[in-house]
């Protein structure tokens, strides 16, 4: 649990906060949390409920509070505690390799995903489009003061020209409009595909130590609005700019060409309301980074408590889950509420500036007027121009600051697209002609990159299991044994070391090959949103036939099961329609479906009744004793019954191998083993 700090003093300064341990007095135990309006107290408490490690920075504009001195802790950006926001310490951009990404690098990297699946003459009927419409739209302010005055003179001739060019006007502007929507919002639709797919495949090809840093609730979040939130800069944001850009350049000239004096005026608004948005959309760009990356909290806090309702019912903890989701919304609406004061400060700003456009309009134009120097006409068309001009800004920074706050709201989908794929996907290893099951690991020590500061997993791993051996691992909780499973498969690397499959380095082999050659049945399987049949093909790469299938389930004496649900085999399950035994016994169809040259069993049999686990140990015994397919066998487990048949007991200990030899041999020795076939002989008895 982590603070969500307020400080009144220091606040300007951009250090991250220390993590702390977590304190009891936080703890809020389904009492309600502080309302928004006592936000004044100096901390407020706001729980950690993802991986990733809080920060605060503070938003500070250095020129900006010198020239406004004291009264610039009222405004956005100032030294005031009211404006500080809080966000995520530099350590969650190091555990994804991320720099602060500009709106120039975001725009690149959006525009090479559209140019790189043919959609560029998408973009460019759009882009055509909207520049054809924002010359007729800019054209008609000068044309309406001529029609008017010329409908004053008298002058019917002009007056019907001037109409019929504006008529021509509204439908080329109209016809234009609707194109450029219409090809922004196919390029919209086109960008929001490839980036998830993008992003998604990025994401698929991570080593496992990603998965163990970031939450999965995160990453769906990223996946979906924050991906939708990107995808708008182009179909809505970049096309407004562009276009009122252009307006507003259109509207300019025609202002230097009826008087330089007043469009100069009018020029020196635009830009102090300029510099006023570069202060308020940084301020913008970094609360709405903040409003994503909290919702994504809150969205792993619901997923989180969905996923594990069961126990949260059990527990009675349904009070304290909303109390975590609730935290995440505070957090939210803080960072909200401060972006819409800044907001209604922009919004005085710009009121403010249009007026002071108008009256000086009117005041210089009458002036001009007066002394000669412009006629009623060109005040008109001054005014109108001047309209053009001050609205055509507003459209600009308003779209550059939505801009911005998507950018800033969609940083992390763009440092995560950053990311290289594992080195596993990259590398091209040997496939041998076969595989015979001999296993070395030497000097093999391993700790998990997301507790490099911990005691080692593995310490100087030394064994070797011989091909067609049964071996067994047994040991205390947390003593290593599933870690060199996972090291066998190479979900992890070691950190010295080396393991070797018949002689040859696991890190030179092919690790799509190779695990195509292993069988593997998790302590906790889990099964897939499919078919039973779909979940025992899975991962299969030769011709499977129903048969095949049906066998497979036979020999895990799942069959019978199978057989009684609704649709047989074809029946739709998901993790919770099954119970752990039944889930555990398709896990061993899938493996026997494989005709694995090595077979691991992570307490494969923990969750089966004795005369199933009796079967099921049969259905082992007989795979690894087969002359045509011989197998080396891997078996973690606990209970006595299934371990004591093996040919080879691997004793483990705080990360060490202790004792080594069969059930007769390692009870003589009166050791670990032989103390954990005593404790649970007294647990049975």
């Amino acid at each position: 649990m982590d603070v969500f700090h307020f400080h009144q003093s220091n606040l300007c300064s951009l250090r991250p906060s220390p993590r702390r341990r977590p304190s009891s007095s936080y703890l809020h135990h389904g009492k309600p949390l502080p309302n928004l309006s006592t936000m004044s107290i100096p901390q407020i408490p706001i729980h950690s409920l993802t991986s990733k490690p809080p920060r605060r920075f503070h938003i500070r504009n250095e020129a900006v509070e010198k020239w406004v001195g004291p009264f610039g802790s009222a405004f956005p950006g100032g030294c005031c505690s009211w404006w500080s926001l809080s966000g995520h310490d530099k350590e969650e951009q190091s555990c994804t390799a991320a720099k602060p990404i500009t709106l120039l690098h975001a725009l690149r990297r959006m525009w090479d995903l559209v140019e790189s699946h043919g959609s560029r003459w998408v973009i460019f009927v759009a882009f055509t489009s909207l520049i054809i419409a924002a010359l007729s739209e800019i054209s008609i302010p000068s044309i309406l003061a001529e029609s008017i005055f010329a409908a004053q003179s008298g002058d019917a001739v002009v007056f019907y020209r001037n109409s019929k060019i504006l008529a021509f006007l509204c439908i080329s502007s109209g016809i234009c409009s609707g194109l450029r929507s219409g090809c922004f919002g196919i390029a919209n639709i086109i960008l929001m595909k490839h980036l998830r797919e993008t992003l998604y495949s990025v994401l698929l090809f991570q080593d496992i130590s990603f998965f163990d840093r970031e939450a999965v609730g995160d990453l769906t979040s990223r996946l979906g609005a924050d991906c939708q939130r990107l995808s708008l800069v182009i179909a809505n944001d970049i096309s407004l700019i562009l276009r009122n850009v252009l307006q507003g350049i259109g509207a300019l000239i025609n202002l230097l060409i009826l008087s330089r004096p007043l469009a100069l005026s009018t020029l020196f608004i635009c830009c102090v309301l300029s510099m006023i948005f570069l202060l308020y959309g940084k301020y913008q760009k970094k609360a709405a980074k903040l409003v994503q990356d909290f919702t994504a909290g809150a969205n792993e806090a619901a997923q989180e408590t969905f996923s594990l309702m069961r126990t949260v019912r059990v527990y009675g903890t349904e009070r304290k889950e909303f109390g975590r989701f609730k935290q995440w919304l505070d957090k939210v609406a803080f960072v909200n509420i401060r972006e819409s004061v800044a907001y209604g400060f922009w919004c005085v700003s710009f009121s403010t500036l249009y007026r002071s456009t108008q009256i000086i309009a009117v005041v210089l134009g009458g002036i001009s007027i007066m002394s000669g120097h412009v006629s009623a006409e060109q005040l008109t068309k001054y005014v109108l121009y001047c309209e053009w001009l001050i609205y055509a800004t507003w459209r600009v920074t308003d779209n550059v600051s939505s801009m911005m706050q998507s950018v800033g709201a969609s940083e992390k989908v763009l440092q995560l697209m950053d990311l290289l794929p594992s080195d596993q996907v990259l590398s091209k290893g040997v496939k041998l002609q076969g595989v015979m099951g001999h296993i070395q690991f030497v000097n093999v020590s391993f700790h998990y990159p997301s507790r490099a500061k911990q005691t080692p997993v593995l310490d100087d791993i030394n064994v070797s299991v011989q091909a067609h051996e049964v071996v067994a691992m047994v040991g205390l909780s947390g003593s290593g044994k599933s870690t060199l499973v996972n090291l066998l498969l190479r979900l992890y690397e070691p950190i010295t070391g080396q393991i070797y499959i018949d002689g040859f380095p696991l890190r030179e082999l092919d690790i799509r090959w190779l695990r195509g050659k292993i069988g593997f049945v998790p302590q906790e399987p889990h099964i897939f949103h499919m078919s039973i049949k779909s979940n025992i093909e899975y991962g299969c790469s030769k011709d499977i036939k129903k048969e095949d299938v049906e066998c497979a389930a036979k020999q895990a004496y799942a069959h019978d099961f199978i057989s009684f649900l609704p649709d047989g085999y074809e029946t739709v399950v998901n993790d919770n329609l099954l119970s752990g035994g039944q889930k555990q016994r398709i896990a061993v169809a899938r493996a026997i479906l494989r005709d694995p040259a090595i077979l691991i069993l992570d307490e494969a049999t923990s969750a089966l009744d004795s005369e199933t686990e009796h079967y099921v140990k049969g259905v082992i015994h007989a795979l690894r004793s087969d002359m045509k397919a011989k197998r080396t066998v891997i078996v973690i487990a606990h209970r006595l019954s299934t371990i004591k048949a093996a040919d080879r007991i691997i004793v483990m200990d705080g990360g060490r191998i202790t004792e080594m030899g069969n059930h007769t041999e390692l009870l003589e020795k009166d050791g670990l083993y032989a103390n954990l076939v005593g404790a649970q002989t007294d647990t049975l008895a």
